[in-house]
């Protein structure tokens, strides 16, 4: 089977968030069970061709109704997996970000879904590789089972194509694309859902309702987005595809995540000698971030976006509180909003001793983070599925999080007593104080159940987060939506 992965991000080209972890390590699990999974995204202007080693492949002209731009292909092979670069000046080959505004981004992926088709075809000609399957992913790609559905009509080789669609995250939509579909001749949605419901001109909601199969990234992601709070006005339109809808719990790449082997890490360790070994990181941290170097003390670490659905608003009071008054330590890494990069900043400004910020991304300390604190803080408003916890528990930092999405499909409780059961601290309630409360719970924890504590760590790190089993679903999902057109 062929599959062919439309997307906007993937690592370690392009990353913003969890969909670049997806598209960068999912088609490598897949190809290892028999599927020719193959990526297209756009050439940025930040990659670097020669650190990647990208070549040039071919190129083409496409037309629609503003007229013909000049689209080069590249490609490179990375683990196995074939990867393939739009590069189309002025949409994309001269930024420095994947993301601009609402007046950048809606006509540059409009325009990216309509040259991707032209790309498939010319790809065929020049590989021989023709996808059974389009694996479509998040609002950027919305338009593209729509203008399949529509090519179908018209042309034989599109007409046993499926589509699956992945959502990562329900918040972003693609809204008020009406207008650019029609500059670019982008015909009617007639659909009587997105008519209806009113989302004729919402990226996402077009792309849910002419997708064979959504997908989202965990199991209790699916369930939440078909209520207001998660579904972001959309919910009625999921569960109007109700009997279409998988939740497929995200894997990560053990091979890159993996503590044995990590050179970010002054001591590599694993779950059969981390008591012995993985101290040392905890030193090393602390020393590297200016903390006083002390395994008698909680260290809490964190590494995150800085936006509001990281649960930023519940975890700076609790932090601040717990610091005050308790014998605490706290290493937080991250960037994003203003108002939030300035309070991380003034955590570890406001408690030198105790608390380290960094305002920004540092690949070496956030390994050494999750490789060296006793505590991963991730509070989430809501999380599709979050990888954040995952590296976490396998590097045996237990983590702190709320019951929500991939968080609650990932994250055990712990049972308040010799952790027969458990891999870290959940609480339910969006308000600072459950933080707070549930800070002194894993701090009591750390200090009074030393063997409670490590029984869990090992049990953290020996959970199977690779991506064989949900590379397997994703194939049982593909499957399903070629038969639907093999007529």
């Amino acid at each position: 089977m062929n599959v062919l992965f439309i997307s906007t991000e993937a690592d370690p080209f392009a990353k913003v968030g969890g969909l670049a972890d997806v598209v960068g390590s999912l088609p490598k699990a897949l190809r290892a069970l028999g599927v020719d999974a193959r990526v297209l995204m756009p050439f940025y202007g930040f990659i670097d061709p020669n650190r990647f080693g990208i070549d040039y492949l071919f190129s083409f002209e496409h037309t629609n109704r503003r007229g013909t731009t000049h689209v080069d292909i590249f490609s490179t092979e990375r683990d196995g997996v074939p990867f393939y670069f739009m590069r189309a000046l002025p949409f994309f080959g001269g930024e420095s970000t994947v993301y601009s505004d609402w007046d950048g981004d809606m006509p540059r992926f409009i325009f990216f879904c309509l040259a991707a088709l032209d790309a498939v075809v010319h790809l065929r000609g020049r590989t021989g590789f023709f996808p059974d399957v389009l694996h479509v992913n998040d609002w950027h790609t919305g338009a593209i089972p729509f203008l399949v559905d529509n090519r179908r009509l018209y042309d034989p080789e599109w007409r046993s194509v499926g589509i699956v669609l992945s959502i990562h995250n329900m918040q972003y939509q693609g809204e008020y694309c009406g207008g650019w579909m029609f500059e670019y001749g982008v015909p009617g949605r007639r659909h009587p859902e997105l008519e209806r419901l009113g989302f004729i001109d919402n990226m996402l909601g077009m792309s849910i309702a002419f997708s064979d199969i959504v997908s989202t990234v965990s199991p209790r992601y699916a369930s939440e987005i078909q209520f207001s709070f998660m579904g972001f006005g959309l919910d009625p339109l999921i569960r109007s595809r109700a009997p279409d809808l998988h939740g497929i719990l995200n894997g990560m790449d053990i091979d890159m995540w993996d503590p044995a082997t990590d050179k970010m890490l002054v001591s590599n360790f694993s779950a059969d000698d981390f008591r012995e070994k993985r101290p040392a990181n905890k030193a090393q941290l602390q020393a590297e971030v200016g903390l006083p170097v002390r395994d008698d003390v909680l260290l809490v670490g964190m590494v995150t976006r800085l936006v509001e659905q990281k649960g930023l608003d519940l975890a700076f009071p609790a932090l601040r509180t717990i610091l005050n008054d308790t014998d605490i330590q706290f290493v937080g890494l991250g960037s994003g909003e203003k108002h939030y990069n300035d309070d991380l900043a003034d955590i570890g400004s406001r408690y030198p001793g105790k608390a380290r910020s960094y305002v920004g991304f540092n690949a070496a300390i956030a390994q050494r983070i999750y490789g060296g604190c006793d505590l991963f803080l991730m509070p989430s408003h809501f999380e599709p599925c979050g990888v954040g916890q995952m590296i976490a528990m396998r590097y045996g930092a237990l983590p702190l999080v709320r019951e929500t999405g991939g968080l609650a499909d990932t994250v055990a409780n712990y049972d308040n007593g010799d952790a027969e059961t458990g891999t870290g601290f959940v609480f339910q309630w969006q308000e600072w104080q459950a933080v707070l409360g549930t800070l002194r719970w894993a701090n009591e924890t750390f200090h009074t159940r030393k063997a409670a504590w490590a029984r869990m760590q090992e049990r953290a790190m020996r959970r199977d987060f690779s991506w064989d089993t949900s590379a397997r679903e994703y194939i049982r999902q593909y499957e399903e939506a070629r038969r639907r057109h093999s007529g």
